[in-house]
């Protein structure tokens, strides 16, 4: 029996991705990850519960996804942004600079800020950088997996 013959839709259709995979980037074009996302062991650890996206300093940050502004401020020594989806989903962004107000609904793609002042990178190479967290309740998720497909690559057996 030949190959040709056999019904294999996984080779011809190609599988969507999950639809929590259809938020864009924060910043133009696809970024350079200087640091990624690595969550502690226990909350109370030490840990990176977010992404570092290399960004220079005045860098337009955009809206990956519809949302409200639920928090813009001062958080110790840096500017930052938060934004909360419909689904619950918090995500925040610092250093950014925003005109934005507490309230105030973002579109996917919209400009949201800019990044300004002290960042995660200020002592590697970058320089410069934008963090990115997201967060359902209290547990932080990879935000990259709201961007890129990082489910497991599937072996099937030959007929």
């Amino acid at each position: 029996m030949s190959t040709s013959s056999l019904p294999v839709p996984f080779l011809t259709t190609a599988t969507p991705l999950p639809a929590s995979l259809a938020w864009g980037w924060p910043l133009a074009g696809t970024p350079e990850v200087a640091r990624t996302f690595d969550p502690p062991a226990q909350p109370w650890l030490s840990g990176h519960r977010g992404v570092d996206l290399i960004a220079p300093q005045g860098a337009e940050v955009r809206a990956p996804v519809a949302a409200v502004v639920t928090f813009s401020g001062v958080v110790v020594n840096r500017e930052v942004l938060t934004l909360m989806t419909n689904e619950g989903l918090r995500l925040s962004f610092e250093p950014v600079v925003s005109s934005l107000k507490v309230g105030d609904r973002v579109t996917r793609g919209q400009a949201i800020g800019q990044v300004l002042g002290p960042s995660h990178c200020d002592n590697s190479p970058a320089a410069s950088c934008l963090h990115w967290g997201v967060r359902r309740g209290e547990m932080y998720l990879d935000p990259l997996q709201f961007i890129l497909d990082l489910r497991p690559s599937v072996l099937l057996p030959l007929p």
